[in-house]
């Protein structure tokens, strides 16, 4: 190895009192991989680290570098030794993964304003959440103010009409085969605006 290769590398102590060289670590990329290996929104994990939501943002995004102090909480929260932070995780295999819904079969969660069916519920650690979803709410009225989460959402119609109500838009209405994606932190809403509910495919991403 080039001398030149050799300084790119970082030494680890390892706990047998080992050292060994390897390729230095993006602890924002590495953070944001153990936070979504187990499946924690933002907010989980800064409440498991007893940080701000804030603060893991910016560590997970480089835009600052943690105090020690703030190295060892997310440790504790996330359930690993500080080292372990730094240290590369071990290569995995490639390996397939596959979940089928059946028509029907979709893991049903009612709310006032919509009926979601959960699709591909069975498959753990997921990057996207897909769901079908029938349109209840029929005016802005019925919402409890905006719908606002972490991620990116894209939303496929169906059946019927709807009108999709974004925080910085004007609102648009979407009939069958009309899709959107838009910021999921951005304040949004769906009503139904045909005689029947209108049923729609969402996808949101897991982040």
């Amino acid at each position: 190895m080039s001398e030149n290769a050799s300084s790119n590398m970082i030494r680890i102590a390892r706990e047998s009192g080992e050292d060994e060289t390897s390729p230095p670590v993006d602890l924002g990329a590495r953070v944001r991989e153990l936070r979504k290996a187990r499946g924690w929104t933002l907010e989980q994990a800064a409440g498991q680290a007893g940080l701000a939501r804030s603060t893991l943002s910016k560590i997970e995004n480089g835009q600052m570098s943690p105090t020690y102090d703030a190295l060892k909480k997310l440790a504790v929260g996330l359930e690993i030794s500080v080292p372990q932070l730094f240290t590369p995780p071990a290569a995995e295999k490639i390996n397939g993964r596959m979940a089928v819904t059946k028509s029907g079969d979709g893991s049903a969660k009612a709310t006032t304003t919509y009926e979601h069916e959960l699709l591909g519920d069975t498959l753990r650690k997921k990057q996207m959440l897909p769901y079908r979803a029938r349109i209840r709410a029929r005016s802005m009225e019925e919402f409890d103010g905006w719908v606002r989460h972490d991620g990116e959402e894209f939303l496929y119609v169906l059946t019927g009409v709807i009108t999709l109500f974004t925080e910085f838009y004007e609102p648009v209405e979407l009939r069958r085969g009309d899709s959107a994606y838009y910021d999921a932190t951005m304040g949004h809403n769906v009503v139904s605006t045909s005689a029947e509910d209108a049923t729609i495919l969402w996808v949101t991403s897991l982040v």
